[in-house]
């Protein structure tokens, strides 16, 4: 692989300073939200995870350097393959457990 190829894979110091930055804003607002209390209580947690899935999309992008281009989409798809089986593992052990809870005799 070449140095240029190399550097372009792994982003530069510009879209790390992005991603920090748009870190630090994406967290800043959650805290400012249940700091102040300027908003009633399903307004902020609607808030903190509209913010907080923004934010995975930010730490995948300017971090993991997660994209649909050439080179990144095979990184992509096993990133995505892998959330979708942790989805259905938790959320199919989840459903085992509370439909063998309501069928415990009581």
């Amino acid at each position: 692989m070449s140095q240029a190829h190399e550097h372009a894979a792994h982003g530069s110091v510009k879209s790390y300073l992005i991603g920090f930055l748009l870190s630090v804003v994406l967290t800043a607002i959650p805290f400012w939200m249940v700091m102040g209390g300027a908003f009633t209580p399903q307004a902020t947690a609607i808030g903190i995870f509209a913010l907080a899935v923004v934010q995975i999309v930010v730490h995948l992008k300017y971090f993991l350097h997660l994209d649909f281009s050439k080179e990144g989409k095979l990184n992509t798809m096993s990133f995505l393959f892998t959330g979708m089986v942790i989805v259905l593992l938790v959320g199919l052990s989840i459903w085992i457990i509370y439909t063998a809870d309501a069928l415990m005799m009581r």
